[in-house]
């Protein structure tokens, strides 16, 4: 029996709205049919772009929300305007009620956080929450944590890091025991500021049954996939993203530069179109669209602001396997076997 699993949607969310929301909800159900969705957003605007999903909306509740959060409103100003009415907060909402088991918002992040954290509140355990992405590398994907949800972090937060980027490991990689490493100037030791330092020792010294620590990993071991879980705090964490974002296009720029720049090279290209197009699904941003904030008692999962209706459905399928595989479980069960480390 297919389980069913409802998620609720801020359909105003995003740079384009319920007009990329809605179809990719439509993908989404086709490749989950127990999907089930609460809606939220703008009843008129919505309402039409539904219609044109039957089977979307024979599985879809839409509620009306008369306010959503713009782009670029600041996270003060969206939850003095948004705060209880606007179409991210109900759909926040639903889950602390449990009219759902996750959202999803293409939103502002930094008001998504704001409202998360107001709306949800933190685990117990939990000093701040994180965002986590799931990084394309060459051995497959990694989990890479924190990439912007706050900025800074202490020893007992790298942990708590580490303990929560393994749990989203154990179920989006079906891991026992995933691989986790600290992010650092060096794999020595000795390097790195001492917060880092502190908490390689605690991870070292520490007895983590659900996670094994494998100790510093540096930049270029990110997309190399030497480790499940990459952790760092989220100012490092959301430049190595950018970066790597900014690096795709611009290496695509460069192929397609150099494949029309010549007669023989646009030949060239026809004989090696099917590896130029797995190339292009392998960098296809869409493929791994989807931040989830973990440390709150819920779970969001943040749709890139200019992702597409695949971008979205993407995002929804993190959302069904977060729901479906009982991420929250998940994390309470490791949080809770956490060891104290002794100080040094």
């Amino acid at each position: 029996m297919t389980k069913t699993i409802r998620i609720s949607l801020d359909a105003m969310g995003g740079d384009h709205g319920p007009s990329v929301v809605v179809p990719g909800a439509a993908l989404a159900l086709e490749r989950h049919p127990g999907l089930r969705f609460v809606l939220y957003g703008d009843e008129a605007v919505v309402a039409p772009i539904l219609a044109a999903h039957p089977k979307l909306k024979e599985a879809t509740e839409l509620r009306h929300a008369a306010v959503s959060v713009a782009m670029d409103a600041k996270p003060s100003q969206a939850l003095r305007v948004g705060r209880y009415k606007s179409s991210m907060w109900l759909a926040l909402q639903a889950v602390r009620d449990g009219d759902a088991q996750v959202c999803v918002s293409a939103g502002n992040t930094g008001a998504l956080m704001a409202m998360s954290m107001f709306c949800l509140k933190t685990m117990p355990q939990v000093d701040r929450p994180a965002i986590a992405a799931i990084w394309p590398t060459t051995r497959g994907e990694s989990i890479v944590l924190d990439v912007g949800a706050s900025i800074g972090a202490d020893a007992s937060h790298y942990v708590n890091l580490a303990v929560l980027g393994a749990a989203m490991a154990r179920i989006v990689f079906d891991l026992e025991r995933p691989l986790v490493g600290l992010l650092n100037v060096g794999r020595e030791e000795i390097k790195g500021i001492e917060a880092v330092k502190e908490a390689s020792r605690m991870l070292r010294e520490g007895t983590f049954p659900h996670l094994a620590y494998h100790g510093f990993v540096e930049g270029d071991d990110i997309g190399k996939g030497t480790v499940d879980v990459v952790v760092t705090e989220g100012f490092t964490g959301n430049i190595a993203l950018k970066t790597a974002e900014g690096t795709a296009k611009q290496l695509g720029e460069y192929l397609r530069g150099a494949m029309s720049r010549t007669l023989m090279a646009k030949i060239g290209y026809l004989f090696a179109k099917s590896a130029f197009d797995a190339l292009k699904a392998k960098m296809d941003p869409s493929r791994s669209n989807g931040g989830v904030f973990l440390g709150l008692e819920g779970v969001v999962i943040k749709s890139h602001g200019g992702a597409d209706a695949k971008g979205v459905a993407a995002a929804i399928d993190i959302a069904y396997d977060m729901a479906h595989f009982d991420l929250m479980r998940t994390i309470r069960d490791m949080l809770e076997e956490t060891p104290a480390v002794p100080p040094a």
